[in-house]
């Protein structure tokens, strides 16, 4: 009897800790599940759930939040997808924000995040719809990758085939890598460049210079812009040769109208002395007859000299003059 006892002791302890096992993993379970909690119900509308199965988690701003309630088949081809989500989160998620299809980790189980939404918009409630992101499947990411690889295999190809035709000599590059005059001669130019841009910093350094002094204080230059009086006098001097030239046109204008009235009127005396060959002979024959008489009259006035009764009056006359010089000499210095 007491082995019996003892047994059902035992067999009863086993049941009630069985019991209290199972009891925590229901409540463990249900807690990671949400099943416990008070939740509101919202739905999505996919393309493409990418492997998404009803219990997934669902998480937002990288909390969780609800499971995936249940998943069918829409119309065209969509997946209606419904989530439960806890109401103590409710008030967090606007009815502006998204869900989209993501993996828990880098190759976990696949959940559904929620992000996004502004605080103007009013929180979600029970059966709103969710927009969603359309993301890209691994099936495309893949497409792209393998079209990827294939513009990445004809780069390498082409790059293959410019490196060896560069190796070959062949082109521009393949002649300055190969041909070595001609880089000498590259390099000769260079040189002359490097020369050249050297003379042109020694140039613009003296044109710095020069310029310098030109703004210096006192000089010409600075003078020309800063010193009001010469600007004033230098226009006050090209106004007055302005005048100065157009009196000198007016001058020339009126010698012009003069010569033409002198070629065209040959009743005046200038026209007449100018046209009239008689009376340019006349005149020539008067001149000569005044010279002969201007000779003629110099040697009346000798005579006279050397007449007796006129030689004491020319002779008194030159006394004069010679006393004249030293009376002029003595008022000199009596005024000094």
């Amino acid at each position: 009897m007491e082995t019996s006892n003892k047994r059902s002791v035992k067999v009863g302890l086993f049941v009630f800790i069985g019991i209290l096992v199972f009891v925590v993993g229901i409540l463990t379970i249900g807690s990671m599940k949400k099943v416990f909690s008070s939740t509101i119900t919202i739905k999505t509308i996919f393309e493409d759930v990418n492997g998404l199965k009803p219990g997934n988690n669902i998480w937002y701003s990288g909390v969780k939040i609800g499971t995936v309630k249940t998943i069918r088949f829409l119309e065209n081809s969509k997946v209606e997808v419904m989530l439960n989500i806890e109401e103590k989160s409710q008030e967090f998620i606007r009815k502006n924000a998204k869900a989209k299809v993501s993996t828990d980790g880098l190759i976990g189980n696949k959940i559904i995040v929620l992000y996004g939404g502004t605080q103007k918009v009013p929180s979600i409630e029970d059966g709103d719809e969710l927009v969603v992101e359309k993301m890209e499947s691994t099936e495309e990411m893949l497409a792209v990758l393998s079209e990827n690889n294939k513009n990445l295999l004809g780069i390498t190809s082409a790059f293959k085939t410019i490196s060896k035709n560069i190796l070959a000599g062949k082109g521009t590059v393949g002649m300055l890598l190969n041909d070595e005059r001609l880089y000498n001669d590259l390099d000769q130019t260079l040189g002359a460049m490097k020369k050249a841009s050297v003379n042109a910093q020694a140039l613009t350094a003296s044109l710095a210079d020069y310029t310098a002094k030109l703004t210096q204080k006192g000089g010409l230059a600075n003078d020309f812009a800063t010193d009001t009086v010469i600007m004033k006098d230098l226009r006050g001097s090209i106004a007055r040769l302005n005048e100065t030239v157009s009196s000198a046109n007016v001058m020339v204008n009126n010698l012009k109208t003069a010569s033409a009235e002198l070629n065209s009127n040959k009743t005046s005396p200038l026209g007449v002395l100018l046209h009239d060959e008689a009376t340019a002979a006349n005149l020539k024959g008067t001149l000569k007859n005044l010279e002969s008489s201007t000779e003629k009259l110099d040697e009346n006035m000798q005579a006279l000299r050397s007449n007796f009764l006129f030689r004491r009056y020319f002779k008194k006359k030159a006394k004069e003059e010679e006393k004249q010089p030293a009376k002029e000499e003595v008022k000199e210095q009596v005024n000094q």
